[in-house]
């Protein structure tokens, strides 16, 4: 199953200078939930944002950057793709395997087609940004959950948390 894990503002923001542009506890531990034992699908620019490599997540990569590839050739949780042709005969070859797409655009663009599960945190609220989340038709989808949390001591914005299903 592959699904798209990501967080947006009320006008579909999803990051600002290649980071997100807000801190919400919350969401970062759904985040760990929904992508933990998966195989992360994720541009070069979402790989190069994370602190570390995630543990016990494989982290696969969208990029032509040769140097890039060779500075993690020898680490066995992180692989590369270098089309969106390759991508998806990975995705097509692996189709039992749990997959968390975890953007950038372009990935979610070019995916946006076959994603079967998309798992969206919405923050009540609007970011400086400079990157918005593609277009999703989702008349295609069905809403299975939806956890309304409020701002608290730790988590500073009211969000939510939706399960969507392809129909």
């Amino acid at each position: 199953m592959i699904s798209f894990v990501w967080a947006e503002d009320n006008q579909h923001q999803i990051g600002y200078q290649g980071h997100l542009p807000w801190h919400l506890p919350a969401d970062l531990a759904h985040f760990k939930e929904k992508t933990m034992g998966k195989t992360m699908v994720m541009g070069k620019n979402n790989f190069l944002s994370l602190p570390f490599v995630l543990p016990k997540r494989k982290h696969l990569v969208l990029t032509h950057d040769e140097a890039l590839i060779e500075k993690f050739q020898n680490n066995s949780q992180v692989d590369f793709v270098t089309s969106m042709k390759q991508l998806r005969e990975y995705l097509s070859a692996h189709k039992e395997e749990q997959i968390a797409v975890i953007g950038g655009v372009s990935v979610f663009e070019g995916l946006k087609d076959i994603v079967d599960c998309l798992e969206k945190t919405e923050i009540d609220g609007i970011f400086k940004a400079d990157t918005t989340m593609p277009a999703i038709d989702y008349s295609a989808f069905k809403l299975i959950k939806r956890e309304t949390f409020t701002a608290d001591e730790n988590n500073p914005y009211d969000y939510s948390f939706l399960t969507y299903l392809r129909k």
